[in-house]
């Protein structure tokens, strides 16, 4: 039996945020029925198309799940979006502030039509405050909660981070607050409006970069490199290696002495180095002892020699090297799939439940590809019936 089965859930999301918090849902067994407005998802749209024309964003975030297409500007395909909310559990949304109430499909609207209904909301910045209905994506969250001004080098430009981590962390956020909804209504019976908003997800990650600036009295630079954001730990960098790069950190003083013995360099054993103040004090001067021994070796011999020392590291991967890491395909969180139509890729789950199997995921169709089976499998319309949404161009 997987997590979720029998669970159901509507998924109005675009983008990342609110889509992979549904991707997570089906992987744990939900029957989620992704709703497109009719000209699709913006993703499906992207320039890394694959074969079929959909863009590889898009069929990452959205294997697994029944597609349909529906206009809710349309009161005709309202209608249909209403009753569908009568045999849901969840609907999932993260569409521009205001939109649900404009098309009539507030949270109030929704609970009339089905009390168990959890709604999760998606947002920027809430529902409250100065910034309350303001756009938001990745990016402008990055810049707004610090992620910019923390990331990159001192004296240099902010940066935004590689991976859109900002929307990851909504999406995992808004999937806790499903659970506990679900786990809730269990006991009450009913269901609630669950909302997260980006900018709360992400500034707790924040929580060294904060704490160093407060402590220094605000004379910390913001921006630390590859250091510990708050200039807490040292040695605490990347560092270069005879073939590439190492990251390599020393979180206890435990782990400086394993480290000095394996490096048997005579500047490590300064005194002024045995306490993880000391080193910060000197932070220039332990990251270039560091290095010394570094540059002698590979960063995968590196990597092993402080793996059998218990002393954090890791090469720094490459793209190609990451799509071919032998952990990451026996984790199978990046998923090589192969159908009718050939080889393609989508995400599994880091998601591991002992006694739940995860869901094989499917990949995703066409817009629109699921819109027969939903309406007459599962709402049980007439042919008649779709063939007068069809006309009406509310499918």
């Amino acid at each position: 039996m997987t997590a979720l089965e029998g669970i159901r859930v509507i998924d109005l999301g675009q983008f990342y945020f609110g889509p992979y918090c549904a991707m997570l849902m089906a992987r744990l067994g939900a029957d989620v029925i992704k709703v497109e407005a009719p000209d699709g998802d913006p993703y499906r749209r992207l320039p890394t198309a694959t074969d079929d024309g959909t863009a590889l964003q898009f069929e990452l975030i959205n294997s697994g799940k029944r597609l349909i297409r529906l206009d809710l500007k349309n009161p005709a395909g309202r209608d249909v979006l209403l009753r569908l909310v009568r045999t849901a559990d969840i609907l999932i949304q993260n569409l521009s502030p205001g939109a649900m109430d404009r098309f009539g499909l507030g949270y109030d609207t929704l609970q009339a039509e089905n009390p168990r209904l959890i709604m999760a909301s998606g947002t920027g910045y809430g529902s409250f405050g100065p910034y309350a209905g303001q756009s938001a994506m990745d990016m402008s969250i990055q810049a707004r909660t610090a992620f910019m001004s923390t990331t990159g080098f001192d004296g240099g430009p902010p940066v935004r981070t590689g991976p859109s981590v900002v929307d990851f962390l909504g999406g995992t956020h808004l999937l806790a607050g499903v659970m506990a909804a679900l786990y809730q209504r269990e006991k009450s019976g009913k269901g609630q409006h669950v909302e997260v908003a980006l900018q709360d997800a992400a500034i707790t990650s924040l929580t060294s970069n904060i704490a160093g600036y407060v402590n220094s009295g605000g004379t910390m630079p913001e921006r630390t490199g590859n250091r510990n954001g708050g200039l807490a730990v040292t040695p605490y960098n990347a560092y270069q290696t005879n073939d590439g790069w190492v990251a390599l950190l020393c979180p206890t003083d435990a782990h400086w002495a394993r480290l000095r013995e394996l490096m048997q360099d005579p500047d490590a054993d300064d005194q002024r180095y045995d306490t993880m103040a000391g080193r910060c004090a000197e932070m220039d001067a332990v990251d270039a002892i560091v290095e010394r021994w570094t540059k002698t070796l590979s960063k995968n011999e590196i990597g092993e020699c402080l793996g059998q020392s218990n002393i954090p590291a890791a090469p720094v991967l490459t793209l190609p090297e990451l799509l071919e890491d032998p952990h990451v395909a026996k984790r199978q969180v990046l998923r090589r799939m192969h159908d009718e139509k050939g080889p393609w890729l989508t995400w599994g789950s880091p998601l591991v439940l002992s006694d739940s199997p995860l869901v094989e995921p499917t990949r995703p169709g066409p817009l629109g590809a699921h819109t027969q089976e939903v309406l007459t499998g599962d709402l049980g319309l007439s042919e008649a019936d779709v063939s007068a949404l069809r006309a009406s161009g509310a499918i």
